[in-house]
């Protein structure tokens, strides 16, 4: 069981990484664009910081907890 929802949170951490390449690279080439569109750059941003924060959650969850 812990192996299924092990291999389910690295598709889902591949996934949101490949994603949040992909809105880095989005954002990249709309601040290269003449005129920007800046309402879609900030959404594009704040979508790129919850992919940051679920990224870390479910590295977190992958990671055992070692006592120091």
């Amino acid at each position: 069981m812990a192996d299924q929802d092990d291999r389910e949170l690295q598709a889902e951490l591949a996934r949101l990484q490949q994603e949040h390449r992909d809105l880095d690279a989005a954002i990249d080439a709309l601040h290269q664009s003449p005129a920007p569109d800046l309402l879609r750059l900030q959404r594009l941003k704040k979508r790129k910081l919850l992919l940051r924060d679920r990224i870390a959650f479910i590295e977190d969850q992958i990671t055992p907890d070692i006592i120091a």
